[in-house]
């Protein structure tokens, strides 16, 4: 009889794939280490060898789940960035950014791995679109800095946070882009 035991990559996919599943089905307050276990057909000492906590395991399942974004090209700076802060927003307020305020609220220094290059904070995103406009000239080249270009993300966050809105309004979006992100980085 042939070893049929999932190891490695196979495993790590089938624990991935499981513990999104149960995010989409139950949301982060439903992720359950044992739950996983068993949908994925492992044991919870295979998880716990690969993620230490059920809020690492959920992170990455999260990650799984949300789509890539690529930034909007509009050829203008204001619509690019009102449209990027649209799709923020309605991400923020799916079901999907409910698992990620659920996992927040839960280990909010999970927080910092969502930060830097190549992660989940929209950074490169913002860059991108700002480095086109910069291109264009319409933005100093001195603004192409993650803090700069995600500052609207962090005004969106704090609407979020301070005011416990589910959705934000979209004249607080367009508030956000033309009264403080565009006077920040244009020339």
């Amino acid at each position: 009889m042939a070893d049929t035991r999932r190891r490695g990559a196979e495993l790590e996919e089938a624990i991935l794939s499981a513990a999104a599943d149960e995010l989409r089905e139950a949301g982060y307050p439903g992720l359950t280490m044992d739950r996983v276990a068993r949908r994925a057909g492992t044991n919870k000492n295979a998880i716990y060898r690969r993620w230490p906590n059920r809020a690492a395991l959920g992170l990455a399942a999260y990650r799984r789940l949300a789509s890539a974004v690529r930034p909007p090209d509009t050829g203008a700076l204001a619509t690019d960035a009102l449209e990027l802060l649209r799709a923020a927003n309605r991400h923020w307020s799916s079901p999907l950014g409910e698992i990620l305020r659920a996992l927040l609220a839960d280990a909010p220094e999970l927080m910092a791995e969502l930060r830097g290059p190549g992660n989940d904070d929209g950074s490169d995103l913002w860059l991108a679109m700002l480095a086109r406009a910069v291109a264009r000239g319409e933005a100093r080249p001195e603004a192409l800095h993650p803090r700069v270009a995600t500052v609207p993300v962090a005004l969106l966050r704090n609407e979020y946070i301070a005011r416990g809105a589910p959705h934000v309004p979209d004249e607080v979006l367009t508030e956000i882009i033309d009264l403080v992100y565009l006077p920040l980085v244009r020339r």
